[in-house]
């Protein structure tokens, strides 16, 4: 049985929802935080606050850096507050991030990667990578995996897509059969993992895997990795309603006014699998008694 990952996504696994779904829904082997970034040339200090909260969880911190520079600031940061476990984002897809040559904006780029991985030190923190294939071609992980290999990794995540191509379009399940063949790291599939089937597909495929990392499949479905791992359970949509319950009621507390409160829970739904009508009716509403009384329709 392989290890399940929950995979950073931005504007959704902070604190808050890590710890409910920690809570309520067993069988994560490791959780990572959205990625760290800096801000006019400083660690965002709401990514710091993140790292500071209560994590009863195995949690990994990970960074998004264009550079050697950024990379030596943020580790600084993140070792600081005693985590001895840093991951590095090298498959992060949006413009915003590639254009400046973060995420998969950096594949493109040997010398860059290679600066990287010269200043990872074989001491504590252990490092690894989460990536793409490349950003424009799947040449690029190839080109780039002599230099991974001589890099003392714990493990790579490798998403089989392009930046370019963000979340739309098949997965190149060839090209990683290339990187899962000639990889000489833990290797852990990360993409497009919805349900159990697909879960016991890569399992059967990549003997050799390290782990499965999920993200959108377990937003939408919480309890998926305690299904795979035949762990006690509720169902997706009570999970789901326990999960929402505790982000509301913390959102609440230290948030005011209707506007900001609905802002920061309703995109809790967006992987959700809803009535068209509930849906509708919770981004319509304007009041947070209106969004409570859609989502207890769900009950």
């Amino acid at each position: 049985m392989l290890p399940i990952h929950f995979a950073p996504l931005q504007g959704f696994t902070e604190s808050v929802y890590r710890l409910a779904h920690s809570k309520f829904a067993p069988g994560i082997h490791t959780y990572y935080t959205p990625f760290l970034r800096l801000e006019k040339g400083e660690v965002r200090a709401k990514d710091l606050r993140d790292l500071q909260t209560e994590h009863p969880y195995h949690l990994v911190p990970q960074i998004i850096v264009r550079d050697v520079a950024e990379f030596n600031l943020l580790t600084k940061a993140v070792t600081e507050l005693g985590f001895k476990e840093i991951d590095i984002n090298m498959g992060c897809p949006y413009p915003m991030q590639t254009k400046s040559g973060r995420g998969s904006g950096i594949l493109p780029h040997p010398e860059k990667v290679r600066e990287i991985l010269d200043a990872i030190s074989t001491s504590i923190p252990k490092f690894s990578i989460k990536m793409r294939l490349g950003l424009t071609s799947p040449e690029e992980c190839l080109q780039l995996l002599p230099l991974l290999n001589e890099a003392p990794l714990a493990h790579i995540t490798l998403h089989p897509r392009v930046g370019i191509q963000q979340y739309k379009g098949a997965l190149d399940f060839e090209t990683f059969d290339k990187f899962y063949g000639e990889c000489k790291h833990p290797l852990i599939f990360n993409g497009d993992i919805t349900d159990l089937k697909q879960i016991q597909y890569i399992e059967t495929r990549y003997p050799k895997l390290a782990g499965i990392m999920i993200g959108r499949g377990l937003l939408a479905n919480p309890v998926l990795a305690a299904q795979y791992a035949g762990l006690p359970c509720g169902s997706t949509t009570e999970t789901l309603l326990k999960i929402h319950a505790d982000i509301a009621a913390d959102y609440a507390r230290r948030l005011q006014g209707n506007a900001q409160i609905l802002d920061k829970i309703r995109p809790f739904w967006t992987y959700a699998d809803l009535p068209k009508k509930t849906r509708k009716k919770i981004e319509k509403s304007k009041t947070l008694e209106e969004y409570l009384e859609a989502v207890n329709e769900l009950a």
